[in-house]
């Protein structure tokens, strides 16, 4: 068996958990499995598996060897299938994080048609507001928004997006008048956890005034805030689209429109030290036509 079969094996041992599963995924029989495992760990002088009673699971040094020779793999059958199929669709599984709200809202709706496009392409997403990390985590792709603390990632900015003072309608009618940024220490804010005491700086022709929110709830999730604006419990400062369905319905709204909030920068994020999947980079293409069309909505409700 040569070296890209046997990580291949390798790689379908891992993620099934068993030789005889791989065995079966691959139709070969186990004792081949086994010996091609065995090969491998002769080969680069470290076991890769723990044996038990339980199962297998993998060391620390076939952690790292996974994480690496998945991607060989991948991209490998990725090279297979477009060489023999002039209709080339992408295939075998795709890690992706993004996080909660703009997966929920703006990403999750519209993978149909990305799906059907790739019958034969599998996903894992990772809906989470954390910062995950992609390479402990497997992932092979993900969307990030804000600003960058990690410098060693592979960072595409796709959008800037609007960035507004958002509140319901009746929550706005039992508050006091909000005119000017200044008006907004007397108004109850929801607030994000990682932005708690931020001060946010409006612009408006050639006067730059900054403000502070007056937090009454503050939350660690976006989906904790867009549930609580939802509730009339206060007004927040968002991006658009994390209310845009609310704003076109006009359930929501936005305050102190004669004023400018710097644009929040929205990021596709590959891990470095590998090359970037087919699968990875057909994601983020299919990512960015959502931004184009958020963005056009947006414009049209200026």
């Amino acid at each position: 068996m040569d070296r890209l079969q046997a990580m291949t094996v390798f790689v379908r041992v891992v993620e099934s958990g068993s030789f005889s599963a791989a065995a079966r995924l691959m139709h070969l029989g186990q004792p081949a499995v086994s010996k091609a495992v065995a090969q491998l760990e002769r080969q680069l002088g470290v076991q890769l598996l723990l044996r038990s009673a339980h199962g297998l699971t993998p060391t620390d040094a076939g952690q790292r060897y996974f994480e690496r020779v998945a991607r060989i793999v991948s991209d490998a059958e990725d090279a297979d299938t477009a060489a023999r199929d002039s209709t080339f669709s992408l295939q075998g599984r795709l890690r992706v994080a993004v996080p909660t709200t703009f997966g929920r809202i703006q990403i999750v709706p519209r993978l149909g048609e990305f799906l059907k496009e790739h019958p034969r392409l599998k996903m894992d997403i990772e809906l989470d507001d954390r910062r995950v990390d992609l390479v402990a985590e497997g992932i092979d792709v993900a969307i990030r928004v804000g600003p960058l603390n990690d410098s060693t990632m592979i960072a595409k900015r796709m959008a800037r997006g609007r960035r507004s003072v958002l509140a319901t309608p009746r929550y706005l009618e039992q508050s006091l008048a909000l005119e000017t940024p200044e008006d907004l220490v007397q108004h109850q804010a929801v607030t994000y956890a990682r932005d708690d005491g931020e001060r946010y700086v409006f612009h408006q022709k050639g006067r730059d005034v900054s403000a502070t929110l007056s937090s009454r709830l503050n939350l660690s999730a976006a989906e904790g805030i867009r549930a609580a604006v939802l509730a009339d419990l206060g007004l927040t400062i968002a991006a658009d689209w994390m209310f845009l369905p609310e704003l076109e319905r006009g359930t929501v709204v936005r305050c102190l429109t004669g004023w400018s909030l710097p644009p929040v920068d929205l990021w596709v994020v590959y891990p470095s030290g590998r090359l970037t999947s087919a699968k990875a980079r057909a994601f983020s293409d299919f990512v960015a036509g959502v931004v184009r069309e958020l963005e056009t909505v947006s414009r049209s409700m200026c």
